[in-house]
């Protein structure tokens, strides 16, 4: 059952990557390449194809900006089935943009240093994998000093995002508060995901009024980070993002150190690796809560709810013994029933929750994956064991999807796998929990 698995997401990857040299997430639904998708596909290449893994790293990082900036989305073909591409979005407006590639003005997680770091791990160490990092690591170290540059608005350590899709987590009910804060135009568009996806599973219409107007905002700016951070009506700080950022500096930090005479660049990581984690523990923990939790900038105020980007700070290491704990009893009292499988991205036990929409509640293998190794790295590894053996059933009974249901019981359907079919990254990171164990 075990390499039948491993095959069958093999043969998900194959089909999904493209002759440019990039991965897709899946068919129809999403045809170009995507930043945190990207990272996590190639973990799953390098089990078996390593040519494929570095090809997938250096064709996101070729898409880098003058500045340091990594965009969300690559656009390397032209395609009509996804709204809104290119032409709406203008990465040429910013002087700095890609003189190469078309894509979005808005980022996503800084995933790729603990990629390069887990890729390193996977090829044993090897002189190989180390000499193709050092040929990339600068490019990632850029993009790190481009948010602390560009992107701290409180010179705090803490990175902001200006757009519900930077975070990863796109239409989470954390920006339900902020969406009455506005009244955006509403778009005449057509919508291409539910072509390919059941609405009920997708951000409603309103919703896309709200994504795009902020990009409107943005565009009006000609994407410059300083006057975005002042004028857009979205501006949060989110655990999710700079957990991964602190997580992916930590990697940058060990892997300067393996290649030697990086002084200057190790030093600036741990100035601000310092700065990051204190600031993540006194701005977004919220001790009532048990959780970490964002933080809305534009209205001064903690936005108190809890997801399972309530508990990444566990894969970055910045939580205390204490703080662990009070985590893992939070995650264990309101997401891991045994009705349930672990990990919600919403709070189940809250009004908001829906098990079948995107980010409203279903569960996702990359969050389990880091969830899995922030438990790990904590001692917990009862309880991240049982998060790794529920995503592997969940695929195993309902197939490669984007997002699964949480409920083990589910009375809507008879397949509780939602969103994407053939998802690449739920089949990349099966693929490394499988073969973790051998």
């Amino acid at each position: 059952m075990r390499e039948k698995l491993i095959n069958r997401a093999i043969k998900v990857l194959e089909d999904n990557f493209q002759d440019g040299g990039f991965t897709i997430p899946s068919k129809g639904l999403y045809p170009f390449q995507w930043k945190w998708d990207s990272g996590f596909i190639a973990l799953g290449f390098a089990h078996y194809d390593l040519k494929k893994a570095k090809i997938e790293v250096e064709t996101l990082l070729d898409a880098q900006w003058e500045n340091g900036f990594i965009p969300h989305i690559v656009f390397h073909t032209d395609s009509d089935s996804y709204f809104p591409g290119p032409d709406f979005h203008q990465s040429n407006l910013h002087p700095q943009s890609s003189k190469k590639y078309r894509s979005t003005g808005m980022t996503q997680p800084p995933v790729m240093g603990f990629i390069l770091e887990r890729l390193l791990e996977i090829d044993k160490g090897s002189d190989k994998m180390l000499e193709f990092i050092s040929k990339q690591i600068d490019k990632v170290y850029a993009n790190h000093v481009y948010f602390y540059e560009n992107r701290d608005w409180k010179n705090e350590g803490l990175i902001y995002i200006y757009h519900n899709w930077e975070s990863g987590t796109d239409n989470s009910p954390m920006w339900d508060d902020i969406w009455l804060t506005m009244n955006p135009p509403e778009y005449e568009f057509e919508r291409r995901d539910t072509s390919h996806v059941d609405a009920s599973q997708r951000p409603s219409k309103r919703e896309y009024d709200h994504y795009l107007y902020i990009i409107d905002v943005a565009k009006k700016y000609n994407y410059d980070d300083a006057k975005i951070a002042e004028h857009s009506p979205f501006l949060v700080l989110d655990p999710l993002f700079n957990s991964i950022l602190i997580r992916s500096n930590e990697a940058l930090i060990k892997l300067y150190g393996l290649l030697g005479g990086n002084d200057e660049r190790i030093a600036y990581l741990k100035s601000k690796q310092q700065k990051s984690i204190q600031s993540l523990n006194a701005k977004l923990y919220n001790d009532e809560l048990g959780a970490y939790v964002h933080f809305d900038l534009r209205n001064n105020r903690q936005i108190p709810y809890i997801s399972s980007s309530s508990f990444t700070p566990l894969y970055s290491g910045a939580p205390d013994k204490e703080k662990a704990e009070r985590l893992v009893k939070t995650m264990v009292q309101k997401f891991g029933g045994e009705d349930r499988y672990l990990c919600a991205s919403f709070d189940p036990t809250h009004e908001k929750f829906n098990p079948r929409k995107y980010w409203r509640g279903p569960v996702w293998i990359n969050m389990n994956w880091m969830l899995y190794h922030g438990l790990k790295r904590y001692g917990y590894d009862q309880l991240g064991q049982r998060v790794k053996n529920d995503s592997l059933e969940l695929v195993k009974n309902n197939g490669f999807f984007e997002y699964f249901d949480s409920r083990k019981a589910n009375p809507d359907a008879e397949n509780s796998g939602y969103g994407g079919d053939n998802f690449s990254w739920s089949a990349a990171l099966l693929i490394d929990f499988l073969k973790e164990e051998s």
